[in-house]
């Protein structure tokens, strides 16, 4: 099976490639510089005509969004428990993963690029602080359902992966998150696992790269 994941640094495809990593999955990775436009380049457009990462291209065949990705990576390598085996908590996990890709995910762009929402001048800070206050709100809700856990279910799932991306977003854009102490003490626990370890290096070696490219 040849499996090939499109990633661009600091973006979301951070996700599936912990998780490829946590399930010892064998797969290359075609880095994408999305500030030299590479995402809206023909070849890939071909592939992903939504002009963005990640894209996981299994055999020749594309399969685009975080949540899917990441079930088929959780289907194809059982073994890993990438899902909870409780039919329930399966689901669970899908709805924090869809929470943070549809709910999260979109109000974080708004802190990064103000002016896709809203092109009045002047109107940046308002469109960032409104974007705060949503984030937070998430945030809470995320504390409270890890409160006295060590993750989100009884064992790192993929919903850790990508609600992971989603609060180190929050750091990135320099946001005071002391007040919640049960997403900082998980962050700081994903941050321990061998997986993240190896994407974040792999990050800053991409980056660097980027950089002297430029």
């Amino acid at each position: 099976m040849d499996v090939v994941l499109y990633y661009a640094p600091i973006a979301c495809s951070l996700v599936p490639y912990v998780t490829l990593t946590e399930a010892k999955a064998k797969f290359t990775v075609h880095p994408i510089n999305l500030r030299k436009g590479q995402q809206n380049a023909p070849d890939y457009l071909r592939l992903n005509p939504k002009h963005k990462v990640p894209l996981l291209v299994v055999d020749g065949k594309p399969l685009t969004e975080n949540v899917a990705i990441q079930q088929w990576i959780a289907r194809n390598f059982p073994a890993a428990k990438l899902l909870p085996t409780d039919p329930w908590q399966e689901l669970q996990a899908i709805s924090v993963m869809s929470w943070c890709a549809s709910g999260i995910h979109p109000v974080l762009s708004r802190v990064h690029a103000p002016m896709k929402i809203c092109d009045t001048p002047g109107s940046e800070e308002g469109v960032r602080r409104m974007a705060q206050e949503t984030i937070f709100e998430a945030y809470k809700v995320a504390d409270a359902m890890l409160a006295g856990r060590e993750y989100f279910f009884d064992h790192f799932t993929a919903a850790d992966a990508h609600f992971f991306w989603c609060f180190r977003r929050g750091y990135q854009f320099k946001f005071d998150l002391s007040g919640f102490a049960n997403c900082v003490a998980h962050f700081e626990r994903m941050k321990t696992r061998a997986s993240v370890q190896q994407v974040l290096a792999f990050e800053e070696k991409v980056m660097a790269e980027f950089a002297a490219a430029a």
